[in-house]
């Protein structure tokens, strides 16, 4: 891999680059910004430094995260012709090594999406890609919406004062997805408690007791770990589904057969599982608790959206730009190549900071602002270009709908209490908000 030649003009000090790049830096928002804004204002494209960490480019502005998304040919997800070669997912140097080891020389642990390079990518992307489109997704409107009005009458009936991250937010979108997925509902605690050991590998509230937390390969070592646990429980709903096909998303994905007519090797499938049972649940609830804890602290825009529904993609749409529940992908240089005026060689890394671009100054007019009236909003919380997520249409839809039943019975959210972010740098918002809720 390439080293990268530092320059006084481009090495980030040290401090911002830790608070960025270490998943710690990401348990205060208000530092995490702070840090954002600082590289925005002063070094958009910077070098970060740390110890143990590959040299990395820090990607801050939206029009730069643009630039590279919408070139895989240039900026790759897997390494281009040398497959694996490069991790998607930022990891110490130790954790890399310790993949390395695991798979005999490679960094591709997972067969999904994030870690493929065009046209491997697209011709696995293609499996579900009409499943996930809007005019397919309408049908399931319905059975989205009875889950959410369980799920919020449990809310109304419950006590006034909740944590609505962990006694609300998390299971409406887990239970629509394992259902939609076709994951049976006695199920949804194991693919609960396996999606907080995959994203929580960094944070102390999330450690596995077999592993060793201080080691320098413990967030390496859990995702291992809890990449293995997935698979061994997908690997009996693969068998099922091949051998009787139902009318579900994993049977989709399950006998999908290549262009020969042969299935796809099976792990491309728990690619495509492990992916669907973690983001496709995680992001959305993140979103949603975000969103109430913005409407907490405005409750103006709560009594707006409570006397004109209407408003809820806008409120959607926003709370998506300020919570930004996927922080950062990486990226490789393939080529040398020029951006921002930065000669970039190849071997270079990028680390794509999404939750930046959509406070970019230059894109959004006071970022800072909770404003469901922006427009246009630009914000890629979903990513952009190819890669951009094929799940961002049912996460919308889950959150217009729950949406549309909770707020008109809720009259006022309080804070109860503070916020307890969760300590990662890649995908996660809130572990913890106490609220008090009043209903109507």
């Amino acid at each position: 891999m390439t080293t990268i030649e530092s320059s006084a003009s481009t090495t980030i000090p040290e401090e911002v680059a830790r608070q960025i790049v270490l998943p710690e830096g990401h348990s205060d928002n208000v530092k995490l910004f702070e840090a954002y804004r600082w590289l925005r204002e002063n070094q958009p494209l910077g070098q970060a430094r740390i110890e143990g960490f590959d040299p990395l480019w820090l990607v801050t502005k939206h029009a730069d995260l643009m630039e590279i998304e919408r070139q895989p040919h240039v900026f790759s997800n897997g390494g281009g012709e040398d497959k694996g070669s490069h991790n998607p997912i930022l990891t110490n140097q130790a954790g890399d090594e310790f993949t390395k080891q695991l798979l005999g020389g490679g960094l591709r642990i997972l067969d999904a999406l994030p870690y493929l390079d065009p046209p491997e990518h697209s011709a696995i992307k293609d499996v579900a890609f009409d499943w996930f489109r809007p005019a397919n997704l309408k049908k399931w409107e319905d059975r989205i919406r009875e889950t959410a009005k369980v799920s919020v009458d449990r809310l109304v009936a419950g006590k006034s004062d909740v944590d609505v991250v962990q006694e609300f937010a998390v299971f409406f979108p887990l239970h629509v997805i394992m259902s939609l997925f076709g994951v049976p509902e006695e199920d949804e605690p194991r693919m609960m408690s396996l999606t907080q050991d995959f994203f929580g590998v960094a944070d102390p509230d999330a450690q596995r007791d077999d592993i060793e937390a201080l080691s320098p390969d413990a967030a390496a070592q859990q995702w291992a770990a809890a990449i293995a646990d997935f698979y061994a429980y997908f690997d009996v709903l693969v068998e099922d589904r091949r051998a009787n096909p139902r009318d579900d998303l994993a049977t989709l994905i399950a006998v999908a057969k290549d262009e020969n007519g042969e299935y796809f090797p099976k792990n491309f499938a728990y690619g495509w599982f492990v992916a669907i049972a973690t983001a496709g649940h995680d992001t959305t609830a993140s979103t949603l608790a975000g969103c109430l804890e913005l409407l907490a602290a405005h409750p103006e825009v709560l009594d707006r959206v409570r006397s004109d529904l209407d408003l809820i993609p806008d409120l959607i749409n926003e709370s998506l730009r300020v919570v930004s529940p996927v922080k950062h992908f990486m990226r490789i240089a393939l080529t040398d190549y020029e951006l921002r005026g930065q000669k970039i060689k190849a071997g270079d890394r990028f680390m794509l900071l999404y939750q930046s671009g959509n406070r970019d100054e230059e894109v959004f007019n006071d970022p800072d602002t909770f404003d469901i009236d922006r427009r246009p909003n630009k914000h890629i919380a979903f990513g952009y270009g190819p890669h951009m997520c094929i799940g961002q249409h049912l996460a919308k839809l889950e959150l217009k709908v729950i949406l549309q039943e909770l707020l008109p019975r809720l009259s006022r959210i309080e804070a109860h209490g503070p916020t307890k972010m969760i300590q990662t740098n890649f995908v996660g918002g809130p572990r913890r908000i106490p609220m008090h809720l009043t209903f109507s």
